[in-house]
């Protein structure tokens, strides 16, 4: 089969030619209607905030990671610079998911690609990270995890789909690419690609919820 995207990257090139992009600028309204709690700085088991569990996986795979946020000015931004990201605040936050993530492939003009992953996904392992970002260095134009037949999240694709995923608009995200390009899907022992953080009853159940923004 003819490659349709740009040549694979080659070996000992530097990771940093593909980008971690972490979307955290949702507001969470079905975790608290009110929003005065934020999801993501809710602690999991092991006392670490939801957001920062997911920066951190995706900071051992990849050197260069930029956190979409909706406030720079917020406790979750402090926490996400710390923990090594890159944050930026996006202005069209509220217009959907697609307004973060084409935030998020603007500030990544000169990379080979990017891992796209959800910041209230934390338990997805470092193994699929990495295998996704491994798929892309062999030629993938998209990458996407599967666990048990179930496709999930997070989704890396090449450069050659950026103009594509700078067009996107709505809360869909890059669904739609997905569903009309080519994907190729990495298989996985990892459940967390399915798991994310979308009610308190998300959390581990002896999670004490805190009043944070």
């Amino acid at each position: 089969m003819a490659q349709h995207g740009p040549a694979p990257i080659q070996a000992g090139d530097s990771p940093r030619q593909i980008a971690g992009i972490l979307l955290a600028a949702g507001r969470g309204t079905r975790f608290d209607p009110t929003g005065q709690l934020n999801k993501l700085m809710q602690p999991l088991a092991d006392g670490t905030p939801v957001a920062a569990a997911s920066a951190s996986a995706l900071l051992a795979v990849l050197p260069d990671v930029i956190a979409i946020v909706r406030d720079h000015t917020s406790a979750l931004s402090r926490l996400l610079a710390s923990a090594g990201c890159r944050v930026l605040s996006c202005p069209d936050a509220g217009r959907g998911m697609a307004a973060s993530l084409v935030c998020g492939i603007l500030a990544t003009p000169q990379h080979a690609g990017c891992l796209i992953a959800l910041a209230d996904m934390p338990f997805v392992q470092q193994s699929t990270l990495q295998a996704l970002v491994d798929a892309l260095t062999q030629g993938a134009d998209i990458a996407a995890p599967v666990w048990n037949g179930h496709r999930g999240n997070p989704v890396a694709f090449s450069a050659w789909h950026r103009q594509r995923l700078l067009s996107l608009e709505g809360d869909r995200g890059a669904r739609a690419l997905l569903q009309q390009y080519p994907v190729r899907e990495v298989i996985v022992t990892d459940p967390g690609i399915l798991r994310d953080i979308d009610t308190p009853s998300d959390l581990p159940p002896t999670t004490h919820i805190r009043s944070l923004t």
